[in-house]
């Protein structure tokens, strides 16, 4: 008897693999949109769960941007049904109208995944980005003057978030998918030329680099790109997590005082100059944006000029009164210390309200398969 088609036998291996390390009875959620990466998934997991003794359901999430959006994920819920999955449930979600459309998609789709996981009491949550996507997330992040830390692109494991898949390509689990005799959706908003685009009518930054970039990149290296650059990414993670140990123990030790930052309680207010400044430059700044961030600057507002400046305090320190960060804190040099404070409220004039421009749409992941 022959055994299952090789790319139906990777995905199960690589799902296996994935889920090798919960406790028996733990109930994990496949995160299906009905295309082929995200089915795919949900068969392999559906086969995969039980011989682990594991329980293992769905979540289809309908983000109502396109006409047939609630017969596509009933489609697709009924598809989980087939394969086995239990529970499985159907969340229609609104998507922002403010900003990009990819990253509000995102936004809405985590928060019902994360609704469903609480109601539940799953485990996990497992979505089906795959080596192509690993692939265009290192590049779109390349191309916006991202750090190391973003340039590592999907990890394999973020908290209660599983990608089994990143090690396989976008074909092999659309042979998976035939070999099954799975009908997939195309979704067609990841064409370059789909119906979502961005405010200014180009295609969405995701889609572009999917079917123009990466195929001129083939083209002009004569060479398939997304092996090299996903294989990249799992290179660069390991020296990003090993600075980020780093950084975290070097603000350890330069704690000084009890101090707090006001509103937070428990995290110090005053870090020590010397112990600082003798690190080696990639750990200290890391340690001044942990320090930064958990006092209350979003990490999404926090800049490098923000880090550089504090940088200045601690190297190049002429009298300056002090950095002024994201999140309504101020970051001054008292002798050999830096205190963390809370800058005064600014006055708001009402009779010139200035309206935030919107975003062009741009993304840093990939449209979840959800």
């Amino acid at each position: 008897m022959s055994g299952p088609h090789p790319d139906v036998a990777r995905t199960r291996l690589a799902v296996r693999t994935a889920l090798a390390d919960l406790a028996p009875g733990s109930l994990v959620l496949v995160a299906c949109s009905g295309g082929a990466d995200s089915l795919a998934l949900a068969a392999a997991t559906a086969f995969v769960a039980p011989r682990l003794h594991l329980r293992a359901g769905a979540v289809v999430v309908d983000h109502a941007l396109l006409p047939a959006s609630a017969s596509i994920a009933a489609r697709a819920a009924q598809q989980c049904r087939d394969l086995g999955l239990d529970p499985v449930e159907v969340r229609q979600v609104a998507v922002a109208d403010t900003g990009g459309v990819e990253g509000a998609a995102r936004a809405a789709r985590r928060g019902a995944l994360e609704a469903v996981r609480e109601e539940t009491g799953a485990v996990a949550v497992l979505l089906g980005h795959t080596m192509d996507d690993q692939a265009e997330t290192v590049l779109l992040r390349l191309a916006r003057g991202s750090g190391a830390r973003s340039l590592v692109g999907m990890e394999p494991v973020a908290d209660i978030i599983r990608r089994p898949l990143l090690g396989l390509r976008r074909a092999q689990l659309r042979a998976a998918c035939r070999a099954l005799d799975l009908e997939w959706w195309e979704d067609p908003g990841n064409a370059a030329d789909g119906p979502l685009r961005r405010a200014d009518g180009e295609p969405l930054p995701r889609a572009a680099v999917r079917d123009v970039v990466l195929p001129a990149l083939t083209r002009a290296l004569g060479a398939d790109p997304v092996p090299a650059l996903a294989r990249t990414a799992d290179q660069l993670r390991e020296d990003v997590w090993y600075l980020e140990d780093e950084g975290w123990a070097l603000l350890a030790r330069s704690v000084v005082g009890t101090a707090e930052v006001p509103g937070r309680p428990g995290w110090p207010a005053a870090v020590d100059v010397a112990g600082l400044a003798a690190a080696p430059g990639p750990i200290r700044r890391r340690a001044v944006r942990y320090w930064l961030v958990e006092a209350g600057a979003p990490a999404g507002s926090l800049a490098a000029r923000h880090v550089d400046g504090v940088d200045d305090l601690l190297l190049r320190w002429r009298g300056q009164v002090g950095v002024d960060v994201p999140g309504g804190l101020r970051v001054r040099r008292e002798g050999e210390r830096l205190l963390l404070e809370r800058t005064p409220a600014r006055p708001v004039h009402r009779e010139a309200p200035h309206d935030e421009p919107a975003g062009d749409g741009a993304a840093d992941a990939p449209a979840d398969p959800a």
